[in-house]
């Protein structure tokens, strides 16, 4: 009897979700978070010249709110130094930060995070967390 009950149970919660889960539409570009389709320099790029190279760019997926991102450090000597202030270009989708980079050097900087998510998309929802890393020649 108590199989039985055990067995009913897991039935009827597994049909629950079944059902919740057929009543969510499909996920769109809108309603799922913006994500990094491109930086420059390129993520695992290990040749960028640090005498030419005076700004980050990332692109994310969709337009994203302005004056809010999360530049974040792993610790301060990998992380690039940052002159001025990030913003974004015309197509608000990408944003870009000036700054001073030093050759022979490893940077790793987290474009959102666990602990920080201000990348967010013109509904304020954070970017999916994205790890840069580069070396300069």
């Amino acid at each position: 009897m108590k199989t039985t009950l055990t067995c009913l149970t897991a039935l009827i919660l597994f049909t629950a979700t079944l059902a919740t889960a057929q009543e969510q539409p499909p996920p769109t570009i809108k309603t799922l978070p913006a994500s990094v389709i491109k930086t420059v320099p390129a993520s695992g790029d290990a040749a960028v010249d640090a005498a030419t190279t005076t700004q980050i760019k990332v692109t994310f997926s969709k337009p994203m709110k302005d004056g809010s991102w999360s530049w974040s450090q792993i610790s301060d000597e990998t992380f690039p130094p940052i002159v001025g202030k990030p913003k974004y270009l015309e197509d608000k989708q990408t944003c870009v930060v000036d700054v001073k980079l030093q050759p022979q050097k490893t940077y790793v900087l987290w474009l959102n995070s666990q602990k920080f998510g201000n990348f967010k998309d013109t509904d304020g929802k954070s970017s999916v967390p994205y790890l840069l890393v580069f070396q300069t020649k």
